[in-house]
């Protein structure tokens, strides 16, 4: 499966939600780093890491696919 095929399946609804809260995290983490407004540098420097960890979630949500087939189950070893 290509990168593309991978991105065009459907994703499963946890990581949808999960997706939605990146998107916000990332969003927000942004707003405030572009503030036009003099901030203290401990805010910005956690506005920065909200935009990288929003994005990060928001680029491996999108990346995770429902399978429609059965897990393989392994048989139990027994010695």
């Amino acid at each position: 499966m290509t990168i593309l095929e991978r991105l065009k399946q459907p994703t499963p609804k946890f990581f949808r939600i999960l997706r939605n809260i990146g998107i916000a995290l990332a969003t927000a983490g942004g707003a405030i780093i572009a503030a036009p407004i003099s901030l203290p540098a401990i805010v910005v420097t956690v506005a920065t890491y909200m935009a990288v960890a929003g994005t990060v979630a928001t680029a491996v949500s999108q990346a995770v696919v429902q399978s429609d087939e059965a897990p393989e189950e392994k048989p139990d070893e027994e010695e």
